[in-house]
């Protein structure tokens, strides 16, 4: 047999937190004057991204970001006051990196925001292309009538983890634990002889909400770090905020992190972590960029251990970095994700269900998802976002072969060399639903929570390790997987240990907690 060839230096960590927009880059600006962020420069040699512009007419509540040229309250101040200048509100600000949520219904916001910033400013566009159906958070004053219940927020400070993992109890086998081959394939049953997670490690379940009440959730629930983002992109800590309304899908991928052993049900990859539910999700079933911004804000300040990311950020499947509209919501993201990494969280994220190249996209007729779709073409600079951002892990799904514990990729499972990281099991997942019962969910939305798992059982056994020794143990660790494309099916680039298909290999619970 020959040698697994090396494997790759990943795309990994983004900036600290003290020079997260400080990077000589340029983001051209809704007056179309380019401004100093963070992130990488856009090609200038391919074509053209199709752009979509987003109307934000006169009397529609319009939700916007906008973005300071510097991190930090004294910008902080003369963006608030560029934002009430040219008629809106502030109703979010995150000075750790230099972004604000505002709402406006002018439509003249976005281009006098800056204009008024004198410099301070770097962007503002809008998030949705729609009006904002929840309407401002009562409790900020307002040129316009507010509808929606006040959001307060709050904080709360939870200790790092200190020692390794518990050791795992006398075994319990679960009712349904034969039913999870998805377990067995990423070797979780084996990692469970040795520890189940450690309860001081914290996932943080970026969803739609998980079941609080769910007898094989109930025991690993941490309330106290969890919170409902959907609130215009405001923390809304209040007791019921982040539970599930319209959604089983955040209760779903739960399940599969971190399902008590408690001879009820199931079991999860890390059965002795806690979950934290960062409700992200809201119920029309968007996942709006001031959303995403409040959850991972949200994840670095409480310093949860990991967050699992089982969607792409609405209303674009693919953001275009050279296209403004796109550009500013998507750096806005980026930079969520890079400070939440500094303060110690590591990210898992779903790949997507859309069956394409992600180091290869040409185009994307599903955009925007909230108004009217265009067929669009994309460039290199298009993204899918938190997925393709640094510092996240990238997870494609496997699909089972017969009833053996090989996998293949999943026919709808988005694939891309240099762009994976690692596969996991993603078809017919047996996990938890709300009302206490349970289903079979497909999609890289139920792959990504098992490696969610494995990145809590690494944490568990190495309390002190930073989200970048976690993501290159997480990739050293992986069964490498030889790929061969089938008949009439996507080609298969790569080798065995550095391949489109699997990235670096099937995630190994079983080599995450015996290291």
């Amino acid at each position: 047999m020959p040698r697994p060839l090396p494997r790759r230096p990943r795309r990994r960590l983004a900036l600290l937190a003290t020079a997260l927009v400080t990077t000589a880059a340029t983001l051209v600006g809704a007056t179309g004057a380019a401004s100093a962020t963070a992130g990488p420069a856009a090609p200038t040699a391919v074509q053209s991204s199709t752009p979509v512009p987003i109307d934000t007419p006169d009397g529609q509540l319009s939700a916007y970001v906008v973005l300071a040229t510097q991190a930090g309250p004294a910008d902080m101040a003369t963006v608030r006051t560029a934002v009430r200048k040219a008629g809106g509100v502030v109703v979010q600000a995150w000075p750790q990196i230099g972004v604000v949520v505002a709402h406006s219904d002018r439509a003249a916001f976005r281009t006098q925001v800056v204009a008024l910033g004198a410099g301070t400013v770097s962007g503002a566009q809008p998030t949705r292309t729609v009006a904002v159906s929840e309407g401002t958070p009562d409790g900020i004053t307002t040129p316009w009538s507010s509808t929606a219940a006040l959001a307060k927020a709050a904080r709360v400070t939870k200790a790092s983890p200190a020692g390794g993992a518990a050791l795992a109890a006398a075994p319990v086998t679960d009712p349904r634990e034969s039913e999870q081959w998805d377990m067995r394939m990423i070797k979780a049953d084996k990692a469970h002889e040795i520890t189940d997670g450690s309860p001081e490690v914290v996932v943080g379940v970026l969803d739609s909400g998980i079941d609080a009440s769910h007898p094989d959730l109930a025991p690993n629930i941490d309330a106290a770090d969890s919170v409902n983002c959907t609130d215009a992109g405001r923390p809304d800590t209040s007791a019921t905020g982040w539970l599930p309304t319209t959604s089983l899908h955040g209760t779903h991928v739960a399940g599969t992190i971190a399902a008590a052993r408690n001879g009820v049900g199931i079991v999860g990859v890390a059965p002795g972590v806690k979950l934290a539910s960062v409700k992200v999700v809201n119920d029309d079933g968007f996942i709006y960029p001031e959303y995403a911004v409040c959850g991972f804000m949200w994840a670095g300040q409480h310093k949860l251990d990991v967050t699992n990311n089982s969607y792409y950020v609405d209303p674009f499947e693919f953001y275009c970095g050279d296209q403004p509209e796109q550009a500013v919501p998507m750096e806005a993201v980026r930079r969520a994700v890079a400070w939440s990494t500094s303060q110690g969280v590591v990210h898992a994220a779903a790949a997507g269900n859309s069956a394409v190249d992600l180091a290869n996209k040409t185009t994307d007729a599903g955009s925007p998802d909230d108004g009217t779709p265009v067929e669009r073409t994309l460039n290199p600079t298009c993204k899918d976002i938190p997925a393709e951002l640094d510092g996240v892990a990238t997870v494609s799904a496997l699909s089972q072969v017969g009833t053996t514990l090989e996998g293949t990729l999943a026919s709808y499972s988005n694939r891309g060399l240099g762009v994976i990281d690692v596969a996991a099991p993603g078809s017919r997942i047996l996990s938890t639903v709300p009302g206490g019962g349970y289903a079979l969910l497909s999609g890289t939305s139920m792959a990504s929570p098992h490696v969610a798992g494995v990145l809590a059982l690494l944490k568990s056994v190495h309390p002190t390790w930073s989200p970048a020794q976690l993501l290159a143990t997480l990739d050293a660790q992986a069964d490498a997987q030889a790929c061969t494309a089938t008949p009439g099916g996507p080609s298969c680039l790569g080798r065995t240990a550095d391949n489109s298909y699997y990235g670096n290999g099937k995630v190994d619970a079983n080599q995450a907690v015996r290291q």
